[in-house]
């Protein structure tokens, strides 16, 4: 059955020259199975009649933020709480502006403030008007946002004999984007309250360890793979804390971040949060050694070599492990070799309840696997004390979805085992 069989979504559309591809994207919807609302701002009444969306939707449309007749119901309210998902397109650069601003000020504004349906914008504009510094800090808003995604603009000739990127995306490719993102709202419905009064306590990204003021030493991490645990557990009803090293990523909604620089620090910071977590999960890519000294003026080059002494750095993972025996502890084991056999080794000697093993480095096409990546695949390895070591492979997907995955696995796992606590 598709997924958009009687999904309630509320298509928005704006006043552009693309909003003629909305006629036909509505009927893509409706052909789907979507009961479709349409809302107009009031320019789009310029570029095409309501009439055609009203003939294809099979519903009035909407346009007029004080309609007596729907607001003796409070008809905003009442359409933001229907809809399963908003969608705009086209999106113009004045609508941009104002939903990343929280500006209502039109009917189309005020639903998407007033509702807690994802929301995907479709940007349509002139080239320059999407280049602009302005139009650009306004799309910087909803990053990191995650009821909040964008498709497009595509690049191309435009009707103003401009060429470059401003284009609405095609409707196929706008309808393929919105069944993805309702496949990820089905699986994140899926987790909802799985982890409800839960702690989990997540570490991500990698450590820096500076030589001087200009030098350092660290490990390879994007911490995408850690902020979509962090989530993932956030939408499963957990509270959830994450302790990030240096990474170019906004922390999810609702979860708690603190931001550290060092294995130093991250280790204090681990444990100033620990007491009371029920999970902790070290996805960090955590730098094994520091210089002894850090130089406090830089390293001047002058001789072909030069030798810099490391020491250690604190092992937190099995620090944690040892420290709260009753804490459900998972590790991350990146491995560019013989994964099961270094994997097993971890999991047993930091004493863990479960690790999420994964290849890294380039395959033999030259892809990136692991690093900096949108997918990745794990191997999981669980130390069942009734029935042994168990393996599962969750195969290669988006980085989310994977995360996603992970969190069922880890539920079942701790609920199985000696370290649960009564459900709240």
């Amino acid at each position: 059955m598709s997924l958009f069989q009687d999904k309630k979504i509320i298509l928005g559309v704006c006043g552009g020259v693309a909003a003629y591809k909305s006629a036909e994207l509505l009927r893509l919807l409706t052909k789907a199975g979507a009961q479709v609302q349409v809302i107009m701002t009031p320019s789009a009444e310029q570029f095409v009649a309501p009439m055609t969306f009203q003939a294809l939707s099979g519903n009035p449309v909407r346009s007029n933020l004080f309609d007596q007749a729907a607001e003796t119901g409070m008809g905003h309210i009442e359409l933001a709480r229907w809809a399963d998902l908003i969608l705009i397109a086209p999106a113009t650069a004045n609508t941009i502006a104002k939903i990343s601003q929280g500006v209502a000020d039109n009917l189309l504004t005020t639903v998407c403030l007033a509702s807690a349906a994802s929301l995907i914008i479709a940007p349509a504009m002139n080239q320059q008007m999407w280049r602009s510094e302005v139009n650009q800090k306004n799309i910087q808003h909803f990053k990191g946002r995650t009821a909040i995604s964008l498709i497009g603009p595509a690049r191309g000739e435009q009707a103003c004999g401009d060429n470059g990127p401003g284009r609405m995306e095609e409707p196929e490719s706008i309808m393929q984007f919105c069944e993805q993102q309702l496949q990820q709202l089905k699986e994140q419905q899926s987790l909802s309250g799985l982890l409800k009064g839960k702690k989990l306590l997540v570490t991500a990204g990698p450590t820096i360890e500076d030589i001087d003021p200009v030098r350092y030493i660290s490990n390879r991490s994007s911490g995408k793979m850690g902020y979509a645990i962090a989530r993932a557990a956030s939408e499963a009803g957990a509270e959830v804390t994450l302790v990030s090293g240096p990474v170019v990523l906004d922390a999810p909604e609702g979860v708690n971040c603190y931001k550290v620089r060092s294995a130093v620090q991250m280790h204090e910071k681990v444990f100033e949060q620990l007491d009371n977590m029920d999970i902790f999960i070290a996805s960090a890519a955590v730098a094994d050694y520091r210089p002894v000294e850090t130089k406090s003026q830089k390293i001047k080059k002058s001789q072909d070599t030069i030798t810099i002494e490391l020491v250690k750095n604190p092992d937190i993972l099995a620090d944690v492990s040892t420290h709260n025996e009753k804490l459900f502890t998972v590790g991350f084991a990146a491995e560019t070799t013989e994964l099961e056999k270094y994997a097993l080794d971890k999991l047993d000697r930091k004493k863990l309840d479960m690790i999420a093993a994964n290849r890294v480095g380039s395959d033999n096409v030259g892809r990136s696997m692991g690093f900096d990546s949108d997918t990745n695949e794990l191997v999981l390895f669980c130390n069942n004390t009734d029935a042994g070591i168990e393996q599962k492979v969750l195969p290669e997907t988006t980085k989310l979805q994977l995360a996603r995955e992970l969190i069922k696995e880890i539920i079942l796992q701790y609920e199985n085992s000696n370290k649960k606590k009564d459900w709240k």
